[in-house]
């Protein structure tokens, strides 16, 4: 039986009810006094018909898709198009992407989820285990629009309602060319932007009118499998071809009427004011418009930024900061007493500890100290924000991972109602978490609304330096209990550090100044300060403690997060306990894998990629896992030493992440992260004196070039598992296994990273 479209429909009808059912997780909010449905929040030409939340067709054929994660270079606008477009039966040559707009439909319910152990009492950390906590979360994230991209959560998050998004569009097509044909709809197939029926076809564009203005078919009519025609392919990235030729459009890149060019300078780290500027020298600047001060910054606003940065060195801000600036001393300091006489909270564990670090019956205790520097995030992009600020109104545009928040935070800087702001999120040059903060945003409003015109603000490179909020610093004391057989039978990590996430939130959610949000966070437990610390391995006895400790320096969420030194605690102390016990460091990891059949898969491939011998032959070589967000690596460093000192020569990786939406954009996210790994190991940290960052170039970071690149292998175990998370999995392993292959070649344990930075 035919549908037949109803003329007096115009496309949006009852789309409502359809999207009430698009995104997984507490949409229809049984609250009174919020909305039970939500409007899809596209905007359509005359020759655009939407569909639903996530897509509109032409009449010429073309499909956008809204993508509600922020491109940050992960592809992340090719992947869930690339779902959306399999299940619509779409030519990839005719599918185009845009951000979406700010609407609860989008919230990535699964990131909250995720970041609630962070701000749940104790005793309320497993919010997943707890459906009434986990609804709770949802409708929560719901209301608040948590639009925000982070913690390798977008695939894992949108995938099934960007297939139930393309298959309704499917369906309605089908719907529509069937009421021509006179025929049955769920006879008809969509295969390469085309109705087909038999020997009848019709192009989408020809249907789009009709298709629009029906209702769709309920249940959602998926196909058999996600592994549809575009799903699972290398599809060309629909971000790389305007970034090669250059005409993708960052922050930055925004051109306006009018408008002026900012750049700005804050205080040292800490509680800083503005005291005094010189403004003599300033006058001087050709193109200089004019000084805008904040109590805590100074910008100044010129026709060009050269004629604006070189101002603010004219003008050479004084601030005064109530309280101790942090030093590389102070943070040490920090970091051993709150492992020494500071509080411990037990995040994870399971067994008796104690009763395993009994030296009885053979029973062999080690001990073992690791400490990480804080560490810039160094992206290529510093912040940037264009505002508009006019008549009550305001528009931004900024590369943000948290658009509703940067939304809010602008309004509420404003005096504005959030409806009075209007935020374009743009693609970012890097981010990794950093882009989660809005601050850039709300000083460019400020300095927009001041001058009455708009205005781009575009941090300088020192600035980015200076004003970053760290991945935390963190020190370890590790135990372990080897028996009398050579099994681990104990295995504790008591690991200091600032409560991040807690911070984050309350930068993001609350608007705390960075020295608020660190200083009210600093003697709270954060599970995911921790997060990462458990061993994926079959230790009967574990404990993961959380120290907090109030380093006196802004953190934030870093590309690998926790995992990122938690996995070189864990897998360079494993590495010791397998040389104390006598078993080679692989054999270690695999007698302890019960229950591990997709990990020991990627230690066995790995093993054959790298040809691995445990150092033997001259070459040291070093062995790390992880298992994080439903994926998991097995990395092996290969190390030689020569003329010039010890160089690793390859590394290669083993990577189970499931389900792979684009292979090709998977593997680009693991090589990426291998090279994020290797710019941990061996640099991208910073010290502190006086207050300031002591790296504020690039150069100084000591980031890895080309020429210091290893060949880098990387594989992946086929699977039909659930997709994980891609984006940070290459990162955590990369540092211990360098380190234990180091140690393999040249016989020396470093337990500090930047490693090292102790010397020799």
């Amino acid at each position: 039986m035919s549908a037949k479209p109803d003329p007096d429909k115009q496309g949006l009808s009852r789309r409502s009810l359809l999207i009430g059912g698009l995104a997984a997780g507490g949409l229809v909010v049984g609250w009174s006094l919020w909305p039970r449905q939500y409007r899809p929040g596209l905007a359509a030409t005359e020759d655009e018909r939407v569909f639903d939340a996530w897509l509109k067709i032409a009449r010429d054929g073309q499909v956008t898709v809204a993508v509600p994660q922020a491109e940050l270079g992960q592809g992340v606008y090719t992947q869930l198009a690339q779902i959306v477009a399999g299940e619509l039966g779409a030519d990839w040559r005719t599918v185009a992407v845009q951000p979406a707009a700010i609407n609860p439909l989008f919230a990535n319910d699964l990131l909250a989820r995720q970041w609630a152990p962070a701000v749940l009492p104790v005793g309320a950390d497993r919010a997943g285990e707890e459906p009434m906590i986990a609804d709770a979360i949802d409708k929560l994230a719901t209301r608040s629009a948590f639009m925000v991209t982070a913690g390798s959560t977008s695939i894992r998050m949108f995938e099934e309602p960007a297939r139930k998004a393309g298959a309704v569009a499917r369906a309605m097509l089908c719907q529509a060319a069937a009421a021509r044909w006179d025929v049955a709809w769920e006879s008809c197939q969509a295969q390469d932007g085309f109705v087909v029926f038999q020997q009848k076809r019709l192009r989408f564009g020809e249907l789009v009118d009709e298709a629009a203005a029906l209702d769709p078919p309920d249940p959602v009519p998926l196909l058999p499998s996600p592994r549809n025609i575009l799903s699972g392919t290398d599809q060309l990235r629909l971000d790389v071809p305007a970034k090669l030729d250059g005409s993708a459009t960052f922050a930055g890149d925004v051109r306006l009427p009018e408008m002026l060019y900012a750049s700005i300078r804050h205080g040292p780290i800490g509680d800083s004011r503005l005291k005094a500027l010189r403004s003599a020298g300033a006058k001087a600047i050709i193109g200089l418009v004019d000084v805008v001060t904040n109590d805590r910054w100074v910008a100044a606003v010129a026709t060009n930024w050269w004629a604006a940065n070189k101002a603010l060195d004219r003008l050479a801000p004084v601030f005064v900061t109530s309280g101790s600036l942090p030093s590389d001393e102070s943070i040490e300091t920090a970091l051993a007493e709150a492992l020494r006489i500071g509080k411990g909270w037990q995040i994870d564990g399971r067994g008796s500890l104690l009763k395993s670090l009994e030296k009885s019956a053979g029973t062999r205790v080690f001990e073992a100290q690791y400490n990480v520097a804080p560490a810039l995030h160094a992206g290529i992009e510093t912040r940037c924000a264009t505002a508009s600020v006019r008549g009550g109104k305001a528009e931004i545009w900024v590369a943000t991972q948290a658009p509703a928040a940067a939304r809010e935070a602008v309004a509420s800087a404003l005096g504005f109602s959030a409806s009075d702001v209007i935020l374009y999120p743009m693609m970012a040059g890097g981010a990794f978490g950093r882009a989660l903060d809005p601050a850039v945003a709300v000083e460019a409003a400020l300095i927009s609304r001041q001058m009455g015109r708009p205005v781009q603000l575009t941090w300088s490179r020192a600035e980015e330096c200076l004003q970053d909020h760290y991945r935390a610093p963190a020190k370890a004391r590790m135990i372990g209990a080897i028996d009398g057989a050579g099994q681990l039978a104990g295995f504790a990590a008591k690991i200091a550090a600032p409560a991040t996430m807690r911070e984050q939130l309350r930068r993001m959610v609350r608007g705390d100044l960075p020295y608020q949000a660190w200083q009210e966070a600093a003697d709270e437990r954060d599970p995911l300060a921790v997060e990462g610390a458990m061993p994926p391995y079959a230790i009967p006895n574990i404990a993961i403690d959380h120290y907090p400790a109030n380093v006196g320096i802004p953190t934030g969420r870093w590309r690998g997060n926790a995992d990122s030194y938690t996995a070189f605690f864990v897998e360079s102390f494993l590495d010791e306990l397998a040389r104390a016990a006598g078993i080679e460091p692989l054999s270690f990891r695999m007698q302890m894998l019960t229950g591990q059949p997709r990990l020991a898969a990627c230690i066995n491939g790995v093993a054959a990629m790298a040809n691995w011998t445990g150092g033997a032959g001259g070459e040291g070589q070093g062995i790390a896992c992880h298992v994080a967000r439903g994926s998991y690596i097995a990395v092996i460093a290969s190390a030689r030493t020569g003329d010039r000192g010890v160089r690793v020569s390859r590394i290669s990786a083993m990577v189970d992440a499931g389900r792979l939406i684009n292979p090709d954009i998977a593997r680009q996210q693991i090589e990426g992260g291998i090279v994020w790994g290797l710019a941990q190991a061996l640099g991208v940290a910073t010290g502190f004196e006086g207050g300031l960052a002591n790296v504020r170039r690039l150069r100084d970071a000591n980031l890895p070039t080309l020429a210091d690149m290893p060949e880098v292998q990387v594989e992946f175990v086929r699977s039909d598992a659930d997709p994980g998370g891609i984006g940070e999995i290459g990162v955590p392993a990369v540092a211990p296994a360098v380190s234990n292959a180091l140690f393999s070649a040249a016989g020396v344990r470093m337990r500090s990273l930047p490693l090292l930075s102790d010397g020799l």
